[in-house]
């Protein structure tokens, strides 16, 4: 017995050409191993609207075209990544406009301030969906037809296909056929018998894995789109002891999807900061590294809601309704109380939140006094100042920075103006900096602008008894990121999805094989065996070799008849003859 593995130069192993003598066509056994559509030559002298309309859809809906639209997506999302956007940070958007007078209009008339969002991302999003949907939905029609279906009848010269084997037997060919039968559907094979042959099928999964990959990638894109319509996230920094309830107005800043309604949508909570506790690497290279990151907060659902604790870690997000609050930041605010020149309090011990600038949260920002403020005159005016504060302030030869994040010897460094602050104009701006288009400087006795460094408890005396400024202390705050976005769990599904599918379609091979047995005209048995695979590997030769080799131990050899006269008497066991796999030389392997 010997199991060959050969194929014609230059040929498909599934479109042999026809025996001499009206041999049956091996592309009927050999079709359909996959559930791809085959791709037609449009004849183009007579296509008309309709013939143009079936060409476009065809290459449409090609995996050719889906590839490349797949790599569109992805090279389209690279400038999302590199060039600020408009629904993600509004303030670098306009910064880069003001840096950069030439690339900036280019960018704006090619939408890529807003690529998710823009016409030509949304066509190649549009164009794979349809390209996806297309492709899938006549496959998956195709291959229900298939498990429906019987294995292919054997061609009638199997000795044509990619690997086979032959043997003679003193068994009968029903026998043959029956063991053959159950061999194969024992090694989970589809199998039929029809005639004189036994025709089996295995690997459906490739086909399965092919399908749930694009299926998952059409969930993904589904999923990707509608947590774009429907999503929304706003910040809000909290002092200890302050609360927040989710509604627009309490937001510092918030972005939402297109379809998101923030009156109807949003979710009905609250909570409040009880406390913040951090902790930091005090020595080695870690130096500053948080140990603890932690807020402790009280939260309720709904508007009776119970009251119910939770302690907020980064990455160990509060969920309530749907939404996620993260712990996202950390800072300081200096508790200051401002007087004007007659001493009357304007600012009573009212912590001022300022920005951390690193690592050591060196700080930075505005104290501003809008209201009740009366200069030595008399006069209304509003106070600003720069403030820059350090939580560990290392002396005089260290600079203005902190140098570690705990509040071990807080400083704050504070400049002063007086004037107009410009929040009655009715322009937004920054309550973290200064708009200093109307205010003046307070000047020290050399001319120069007033300042000054406080520690807890100092005071900063103004210029000409315009008022004074008092360091009561350091409150702490957190940062807070709440977001919702649907669709997530349906793109973490489809992406498990998709990567199994594609090892599926990737690992398992679409293969058949066939049995014939039959009587010879000595009368003795002849066995075939053949295998064909989608494409050319060693796994269908040795497998074809294995079976064979199971088969023969139920159906053994006969002996040869050029070789009975020197067989002795009383030796009727003919000897096993050695299964081997051979690739014929020069083949080409598809």
């Amino acid at each position: 017995m010997s199991t060959t593995s050969k194929t014609t130069p230059g040929t498909d192993p599934g479109k042999q050409p026809k025996a001499d003598g009206g041999d049956q066509d091996l592309g009927a056994a050999g079709s359909q191993l996959s559930t791809a559509p085959a791709e037609e030559t449009p004849n183009l002298p007579s296509l008309g609207v309709i013939g143009w309309a079936r060409w476009f859809w065809r290459q449409l809906t090609s995996m050719r075209v889906a590839l490349i639209l797949l790599l569109l997506v992805s090279l389209g999302a690279i400038p999302g990544s590199l060039i600020p956007q408009d629904g993600i940070d509004a303030m670098k958007v306009e910064e880069f406009r003001q840096n950069h007078d030439i690339l900036a209009p280019v960018y704006d008339k090619l939408g890529l301030f807003h690529v998710y969002s823009s016409v030509w991302f949304s066509a190649i999003y549009i164009l794979l969906f349809v390209s996806l949907i297309g492709c899938i939905v006549p496959r998956t029609w195709q291959f229900v037809g298939q498990l429906r279906g019987r294995p292919p009848r054997a061609p009638r010269r199997l000795d044509r296909l990619p690997a086979y084997t032959t043997w003679r037997t003193d068994a009968e060919p029903e026998d043959v056929r029956e063991a053959a039968l159950r061999l194969l559907k024992k090694r989970r094979f589809r199998a039929d018998a029809a005639g004189d042959a036994v025709a089996a099928e295995k690997g459906y999964l490739r086909e399965v894995g092919n399908l749930a990959f694009h299926i998952a990638l059409i969930v993904l894109l589904i999923a990707f789109a509608w947590g774009q319509l429907f999503k929304y996230e706003g910040n809000k920094l909290i002092l200890e002891g302050d609360g927040f309830a989710n509604t627009l107005t309490q937001y510092d800043d918030f972005k939402s999807g297109n379809l998101f309604d923030p009156d109807h949508d949003l979710a009905p909570f609250s909570f409040t900061l009880k406390d913040f506790h951090g902790t930091y690497e005090a020595t080695g290279p870690n130096r500053g590294t948080p140990r603890v990151y932690e807020a402790k907060v009280t939260y309720s659902e709904g508007a009776d809601g119970a009251e119910k604790s939770k302690t907020v870690e980064v990455n160990k997000p509060l969920e309530i309704d749907g939404s996620k609050v993260y712990l996202v930041s950390h800072g300081y605010a200096p508790i200051l109380t401002v007087k004007d020149a007659k001493g009357d309090v304007v600012m009573d011990k009212q912590a001022v939140a300022l920005l951390p600038l690193d690592g050591n949260v060196t700080s930075s920002g505005a104290v501003k006094v809008m209201d009740g403020y009366r200069n030595a005159k008399g006069e209304k005016e509003q106070l600003g100042f720069n403030a820059f504060f350090l939580p560990t302030y290392g002396g005089e030869g260290s600079g203005m920075r902190s140098t570690f994040p705990a509040l071990i010897n807080p400083m704050l460094a504070l400049s002063a103006y007086h004037g107009d602050l410009g929040v009655d104009a009715g322009i937004p701006q920054s309550i973290y900096q200064l708009d200093k288009t109307n205010l003046k400087e307070f000047k020290d006795s050399d001319g120069e602008l007033f300042k000054k460094q406080l520690k807890v408890g100092e005071t900063m005396t103004l210029p000409n008894g315009a008022g004074s400024v008092t360091f009561n202390g350091v409150q702490e705050w957190a940062g807070f990121q709440v977001t919702q976005q649907p669709g997530s769990g349906w793109a973490l599904g489809g992406a498990i999805v998709a990567i199994f599918g594609l090892a599926g379609s990737l690992f398992i091979q679409r293969r058949r094989v066939w049995v014939r047995a039959v009587r010879g005209a000595d009368g003795v048995t002849v066995v075939e065996m053949a295998g064909l695979g989608r494409s050319e590997s060693a796994k269908v030769p040795e497998e074809l070799g294995d079976l064979a080799g199971a088969l023969y131990d139920q159906a053994p050899g006969a002996p040869d008849s050029s070789d009975a006269s020197d067989t002795p008497e009383n030796d009727d066991t003919p000897e096993t003859p050695d299964t081997h796999a051979v690739t014929a030389e020069g083949a080409e392997t598809k």
